[in-house]
């Protein structure tokens, strides 16, 4: 399996007044391997308004220790269909940014029901990894992504 390095990972999501905080979490676990510590998971739960006054919690999961960093990756590449990979590689240039970090969104509904998809919209949970690469440029990182994904 191709290798892909991280110096950590970041997996990000809004929970709306609406919404069971429950079910938005266990879709959160869904992107968490079972042989990641919990000590190696930073978690983190804020609490906001909306525009309308609406309140809103921010959850924030980072990933830093490299073992863990590594678990995740195996995991998260296996969660990839064929599709989501086409479409990743596919938009590649719009999914790494200047500093070396891979972004994909994933739809909140298919993530809790253990389905994870690749989705645009707003309703998402996004996943961003800082990518290792040498020289630590957006071309490097697109490579080093390209032949992880490949794979």
């Amino acid at each position: 399996m191709g290798k892909i390095r991280a110096h950590h990972v970041r997996i990000t999501t809004f929970i709306q007044a609406t919404e069971d905080e429950d079910k938005v979490l266990e879709a959160i676990a869904t992107f968490i391997p079972d042989e990641i510590d919990d000590d190696d998971v930073l978690f983190d739960v804020d609490e906001t308004t909306g525009f309308f006054g609406n309140p809103i919690k921010v959850v924030n999961v980072e990933i830093k220790r490299s073992r863990a960093v590594r678990a995740f990756l195996d995991h998260f590449r296996e969660l990839l269909s064929e599709d989501d990979r086409r479409y990743l590689l596919e938009h590649l240039d719009e999914k790494v940014d200047e500093e070396g970090t891979f972004y994909v969104r994933f739809n909140k509904q298919k993530a809790y029901l253990g389905e994870p998809e690749i989705d645009e919209g707003g309703d998402t949970i996004q996943v961003r990894i800082k990518v290792k690469a040498f020289p630590m440029r957006k071309e490097a990182v697109m490579k080093a992504v390209r032949e992880w994904l490949e794979e």
